[in-house]
């Protein structure tokens, strides 16, 4: 049995051993043509000579030339799910549903479905919005916010549905001037991502949302430290409309990167501001500031750097009282961001730690819904606008998180898909296939910034006009006024519950008075923070 098993296992590697001494005779007895033949086969027999010596893969030992369809089929596996095998809800991460959705919006092509819903609509976590027996038509779907506190000076009419943030570096040249060509066109906002602003951001002067992260890039001096001067000078420009400082993304929260110099191109260095020739670092920490006290002082030094315009912060949720102990740092020193981003863990456009995509973050429908609720309870939410990001790529998506308490979205992957993402995840590789996430001038020329930027213009137009609809169906003015009670949820049992219950509205000021209930623990948390320090407090 041992010898028979042996036979099999190298009877590919002798098959094609005998096939080339065949071809060879074949060659010098019959006709030259078998030369083609010879060269294959002998080819092959040459490279079962090298499975069988090399050290490193012990199934090209035991399976020499067979061994090597293993590794062919292991690299095409994501393309065979995807096209094959994938059902059309299955979130591998999107499901081809949502991406379809967004090829058709951003292609202008008809976006009905017939014979009905594909969704398991009597499944546990199956939501819709509820309807009016009254709905209302609405002509006007550019729906906005203004953003902006008391102390801003420069307010921002925002479209509630916005480019989330993706550097330059992750991103190709080409892939930021389409993005910010079709946010011209559409006239809504494109998140510059941590990277800086790069020549491909400003070309078309689409507004912008500057994003400064722990490496404080475009603003930074030599060493890596914030820079009031550049800062200063990079704000100045009229196309930058708000700034916002990243805590943290959901992709890999609290884990900082670092871009090798190898990759470190030219353009790069001049978006960046850093050397050539050198790693370039993300902290995974600020050094601008390290208490909650610092941290609003900072962004109150960046409003009045800016010259008054919105300044906030962008963070994924981990430990809920160091939220709070932000919170009790904007009502001790008076200083209220004009906005906060809440990033959910399922967002994350680039590579991340497996350990960390998987299980390091709070989701966003969680994230939003405690972010806005401790605002409630110290009583600044009327003061502070809300962005959401996460996943969030259809109309329905939009509603429900407005419903939760968001006053605009953001998105990232939904615009890659306009602009012509296969999601072949393929980003960290340098070998994305459609030239959306490489620096490969190759690659990259594959896609075309201004036929990929009307895409973009008519993806986020068709999206808003779809929220439109939702909004009316559900009877109601603008997408704003939307409120848990118009989400319905069905739970593990199969029994509904109102969004209203799953995610409730806590009572205004609630945790800033003594004599108020607590409500689901926020209290307890309220009590351990601390707006001088994110230390933990000293358990007795």
């Amino acid at each position: 049995m041992q010898d028979l098993s042996n036979l099999t296992r190298f009877s590919t590697f002798a098959g094609v051993v005998v096939l080339a001494v065949i071809s060879l005779i074949a060659t010098l007895v019959w006709s030259g043509w078998f030369v083609l033949p010879l060269v294959f086969f002998g080819a092959l027999s040459a490279l079962g000579i090298q499975d069988v010596r090399q050290p490193s893969h012990s199934i090209l030992r035991n399976y020499p030339v067979l061994g090597h369809m293993r590794f062919l089929f292991e690299g095409i596996r994501p393309e065979i799910r995807q096209y094959l095998i994938e059902n059309d809800q299955d979130e591998e991460p999107f499901s081809r549903d949502a991406r379809s959705l967004v090829y058709q919006r951003a292609k202008g092509q008809e976006d009905a479905r017939p014979f009905g819903t594909r969704m398991r609509v009597y499944d546990a976590g199956y939501s819709w919005v509820t309807h009016s027996v009254q709905p209302k038509h609405i002509t006007d779907t550019d729906f906005r916010i203004t953003i902006g506190g008391k102390e801003c000076k420069q307010p921002y009419l925002a479209s509630i549905y916005n480019i989330s943030a993706m550097s330059f570096g992750s991103l190709s040249a080409n892939a930021i001037s389409a993005l910010n060509k079709g946010a011209a066109k559409g006239g809504f906002a494109h998140d510059t991502g941590e990277g800086g602003i790069s020549r491909y951001h400003r070309e078309a002067g689409g507004d912008l949302i500057y994003e400064i992260g722990s490496g404080y890039f475009g603003c930074r001096t030599e060493d890596g430290q914030f820079s009031p001067e550049k800062f200063a000078e990079q704000a100045a420009s009229d196309q930058i409309k708000m700034v916002e400082v990243k805590l943290s993304q959901g992709a890999k929260p609290g884990h900082g990167g670092m871009l090798p110099a190898a990759k470190i191109t030219e353009e790069i260095s001049e978006a960046r501001g850093v050397p050539m020739g050198q790693d370039c670092i993300s902290p995974a920490s600020h050094s601008a500031f390290s208490t909650p006290l610092e941290m609003m002082e900072f962004l109150g030094k960046l409003r009045e750097l800016s010259g008054g315009k919105p300044v906030g912060f962008k963070l994924c949720i981990g430990h809920q009282r160091e939220f709070m102990c932000m919170v009790k740092a904007m009502l001790v020193t008076g200083i209220i961001p004009d906005f906060i981003v809440v990033d959910g863990t399922e967002g994350g456009t680039g590579a991340a730690p497996l350990e960390f995509a998987n299980h390091v973050g709070m989701p966003m429908v969680e994230g939003l819904t405690f972010v806005h609720n401790t605002l409630r309870g110290a009583g600044i939410r009327d003061q502070i606008k809300l962005g959401a990001a996460g996943k969030i790529v259809s109309a329905f998506d939009i509603a429900r998180a407005l419903a939760l308490g968001a006053d605009w979205c953001n998105s990232a992957r939904g615009f890659m898909f306009a602009i012509g993402c296969i999601q072949a995840q393929a980003c960290h590789t340098n070998h994305c296939p459609v030239g959306v996430a490489t620096q490969d001038p190759l690659r990259a020329r594959a896609l075309d910034p201004l036929h990929k930027s009307v895409r973009v213009a008519r993806f986020h137009r068709n999206t808003l006009k779809a929220l439109g609809e939702m909004t009316g169906a559900a009877g109601l003015s603008q997408p704003t006024d939307f409120l848990p009670h118009h989400l319905m949820q069905r739970q593990s049992d199969r029994s509904m519950v109102q969004g209203n219950q799953a995610f409730p509205y806590l009572p205004e000021g609630f945790l800033v008075d003594d004599h108020a209930a607590d409500h689901m623990g926020y209290k307890d948390r309220w009590s351990r923070a601390n707006a001088e320090t994110f230390n933990p407090p000293e358990y007795v």
